[in-house]
């Protein structure tokens, strides 16, 4: 062909290699997945008298609430939340999941006085950064110093909840989360339930989103 094609050498990976490299690549996405729900759904309490409710979560977690106050020494409940989803704007502090998570807490039996809302007004978007916002904004507005809190959420929303309330109160303030698992399905095997699927795979987006490409809003 007149010098216009050249005779290389490569090397490749032979049938056996390749057979290897699929079931170690295998092996890794196996147990990637019966992790990652654990990674997400994180269970980490730090010593405080202040605990504090993610509004939005069903009665399975308001209980669990209820047994995480009466079992440790916590000075005050808090419940958070924004305008109640189905509503499409903010109307009134009363009809926010703050409000409806205080109710509950109060039936539960945590006593009235002991139980504090604090509603955010932000709906639609960056809802559990806004509920932390609103929630260390009622903190300085009431002069009331605190340095460190737990908050009872849903299981795989855990670590972003941890996350966006450690960029909301900074360094200051110790930040711990209790994960409280769904009756709904098995968390060792989410997988094989497609609520499992949809909740794992959505709080993977939002938990990569407010680790790397969420800005704070928050002017301090």
């Amino acid at each position: 062909m007149g010098g216009l094609l050249v005779r290389r050498y490569r090397w490749s990976l032979s049938a056996k290699a390749k057979l290897g490299l699929f079931i170690v690549v295998l092996g890794a996405i196996v147990a990637l997945s019966r992790g990652i729900y654990y990674f997400l759904a994180i269970t980490d309490p730090v010593k405080s008298d202040v605990l504090v409710v993610e509004g939005w979560v069903h009665s399975y977690a308001i209980h669990a609430s209820v047994e995480e106050f009466k079992n440790h020494s916590y000075r005050r409940v808090f419940t958070t939340g924004g305008p109640v989803v189905g509503r499409g704007r903010y109307i009134n502090d009363y009809q926010t999941s703050a409000s409806v998570a205080a109710d509950l807490l109060k039936q539960a039996g945590i006593a009235a006085d002991l139980v504090q809302m604090v509603p955010s007004r932000v709906i639609g978007r960056d809802r559990t950064y806004s509920s932390a916002v609103a929630l260390k904004e009622w903190f300085r507005d009431h002069d009331v110093q605190v340095g460190s809190l737990n908050i009872v959420t849903e299981g795989a929303h855990a670590r972003r909840t941890r996350l966006l309330f450690e960029k909301v109160f900074g360094p200051g303030v110790k930040i711990g989360v209790i994960a409280v698992d769904s009756p709904d399905f098995d968390a060792k095997h989410w997988w094989y339930y497609s609520e499992g699927v949809e909740t794992v795979i959505t709080a993977s987006v939002a938990y990569l989103y407010a680790k790397f490409f969420f800005v704070p809003w928050l002017r301090n």
